[in-house]
């Protein structure tokens, strides 16, 4: 009997990476998952990989109409929501001096803007005792330069978490903010540039800051993810867990 027996779960961003990982542990655990994506061919990849239990539904989370279409769907189907896990996010380099209105419009509409539609939108679909789960970052926590939009982003979700976690207590339904650390995913080796000697060294340095001396992996993200959606956390609200190797906690 899997955890998720009977459930629907929503993953944005679920194309690849954390998104997918997630996804596939909640289909393997009894959920039907509803992945979202803005790349049709990369969500149909994802959701063929994840198997019968997952439906693919294309778009920009940053759009509140490709939102509306997204619960439509669900409505459409029958079905309500049990997890909703608000993955979808985009980070750029941009120091300070460098910051352009495109950057500021792409970072925030993506992480802030596309963060709270999804969640008001999805909203009257939500079952009672529903478990919300927010991406934010270890980053608001350590600063990197160049990525101040980014992490203000992720600061701004972390405390979604606690005000949403109060304003829905009412209904039971839970919100936490999942924060990865390093984790090897497509995004981390296009950002550093895996397969180059200043790659490698980049990967060396991140791994040297972790103190359990190893890059996550999706999967790892995945797991905890799933604590946070099933009844194994259900005492659990407005709360932040880092899944980082112990970076920013030890």
């Amino acid at each position: 009997m899997g955890q998720l027996d009977g459930k629907t779960a929503v993953v944005t961003g679920g194309s690849m990476g954390i998104g997918l990982a997630s996804a596939r542990r909640f289909v393997e655990e009894g959920a039907h998952v509803y992945l979202t994506g803005r790349r049709q061919k990369e969500l149909d990849a994802a959701v063929a990989s994840v198997g019968s239990g997952a439906t693919g539904v294309r778009g920009d989370v940053a759009s509140p109409a490709d939102l509306d279409h997204l619960c439509e769907r669900i409505a459409a189907d029958g079905r309500r929501v049990d997890v909703l896990y608000a993955n979808a996010g985009v980070g750029e380099i941009a120091p300070l001096a460098q910051i352009t209105e495109e950057h500021l419009d792409l970072v925030l509409g993506v992480n802030v803007k596309g963060t709270v539609f999804t969640v008001q939108k999805t909203l009257p679909l939500l079952n009672d005792h529903a478990s919300v789960i927010l991406a934010a970052s270890i980053w608001t926590v350590e600063g990197p330069e160049g990525f101040s939009v980014y992490s203000a982003t992720k600061a701004a979700i972390r405390s979604f978490a606690r005000t949403w976690a109060n304003e829905l207590k009412d209904r039971g339904i839970r919100v936490n903010a999942i924060s990865p650390g390093t984790i090897g995913t497509p995004l981390l080796d296009r950002a550093i540039g895996s397969d180059t000697e200043q790659g490698r060294k980049m990967k060396e340095f991140l791994v040297s800051r972790i103190p359990l001396g190893r890059i996550g992996t999706p999967d790892d993200v995945a797991d905890a993810v799933l604590f946070l959606a099933s009844d194994q956390s259900r005492f659990v609200t407005g709360t932040e867990l880092f899944v980082d190797g112990g970076t920013v906690q030890v």
